[in-house]
């Protein structure tokens, strides 16, 4: 394992999994929100961003955490290993609305609300993005492909991995 990407939906944990499996296995780590946004909450432009993309995606060894689903066939096919947190979305609410107000490293800001956006996007998910990355997932099914029902099973997959 030395290309990974971690995919799902936000609030899901991708974050949080993806800083742990990079310390574990000493890979280094890239959150594409923090490719992506600003610290002012303006993004960079899609040339911008890919540029930047595209030299993570030329280095022998990451994890990069994120869905944006525009560049998420991408980084599959550059990867030896997909992770997929495809969990309910319960939980995925509860992840996305426990972390307003608190600094994190995955994003360069402190959310001060559970922008109401953010939150439809999450909702929208199961209908919008998640079977575009079902689909990527059996298109390249010859990755390491490691689907996580339940932040437990990606807890579980950690403790075994030390």
């Amino acid at each position: 394992m030395n290309r990974v990407t971690v995919a799902g939906c936000s609030g899901s944990g991708k974050s949080v999994f993806a800083a742990k499996l990079a310390a574990i296995f000493r890979l280094p780590l890239y959150h594409l929100d923090n490719v992506f946004w600003n610290p002012d909450k303006t993004h960079v432009d899609r040339e911008t961003f890919d540029r930047r993309l595209n030299v993570i995606l030329g280095y022998e060894r990451f994890v990069i955490d994120g869905e944006y689903g525009r560049t998420l066939e991408t980084r599959i096919r550059e990867s030896d290993t997909v992770f997929y947190f495809d969990i309910p979305l319960s939980d995925r609410l509860e992840g996305a609305a426990s972390r307003v107000g608190k600094k994190r490293p995955d994003i360069p800001w402190i959310e001060d609300e559970f922008d109401p956006d953010f939150k439809k996007y999450i909702e929208d998910y199961d209908d919008t993005q998640r079977p575009v990355t079902l689909a990527l997932l059996e298109k390249y099914s010859n990755r390491n492909i490691i689907t996580f029902k339940s932040r437990e099973e990606a807890d579980l997959y950690l403790m075994n991995s030390l």
